[in-house]
């Protein structure tokens, strides 16, 4: 029984091998009833976000650390970097410093907001204070402005005229990066 268990195991793991050995990370999935009619997807991946480039900065109800309520369309009207973080986010950790150093060489002349996707608390507000941020923070703490921008996967940063254009949106950052979408999108 164990040399029987341990075979079918070997042919198992071989045969695993072999597969993923000559896969090319893609799959085919028919469409429609002829086999012909075939597509090639990427690899599977995490949610997408919805692309706003050239939209009108979403509108929704965010809260402050007090539990005020924020309408995210009062936050127009002079250039904006939005960054949609939480203290959960890897990557948004990382990229906190690099948000408050461009903050601090651009904070006089493009307003930026820290919305996070997780509730209001002296625990979250602290995180992004121990990392540098000095600028607003707001919580968007039913998903209603996650919701309205599109935003599945974090950290997303929105770069929105003062008109409430959003001309650019990114994933991680750093600051050189952050500086150079800020002179070539906002000033």
């Amino acid at each position: 029984m164990r040399l029987l268990l341990a075979a079918a195991l070997t042919v198992s793991v071989a045969a695993g091998w072999i597969w993923s050995a000559t896969d090319d990370g893609t799959e085919s999935v028919s469409i429609g009833r002829d086999p012909a009619d075939r597509t090639t997807l990427g690899p599977a991946t995490i949610g997408t976000n919805a692309v706003l480039g050239g939209a009108p900065f979403p509108d929704a109800v965010v809260s402050a650390l007090d539990g005020t309520d924020v309408s995210t369309a009062d936050l127009v009207g002079t250039p904006l970097v939005v960054n949609i973080w939480g203290s959960t986010c890897g990557p948004c950790r990382r990229e906190l410093p690099d948000l408050a150093a461009a903050h601090a060489v651009y904070g006089d002349r493009v307003r930026f907001v820290g919305i996070s996707y997780l509730g209001a608390s002296e625990r979250e507000e602290a995180f992004a204070r121990e990392r540098g941020v000095t600028y607003e923070l707001l919580y968007d703490t039913n998903g209603e402005f996650i919701t309205a921008a599109g935003v599945a996967a974090f950290p997303v940063t929105l770069f929105v005229t003062a008109d409430g254009t959003v001309v650019e949106q990114t994933g991680v950052l750093d600051e050189a990066r952050l500086s150079q979408l800020i002179e070539d999108t906002l000033l």
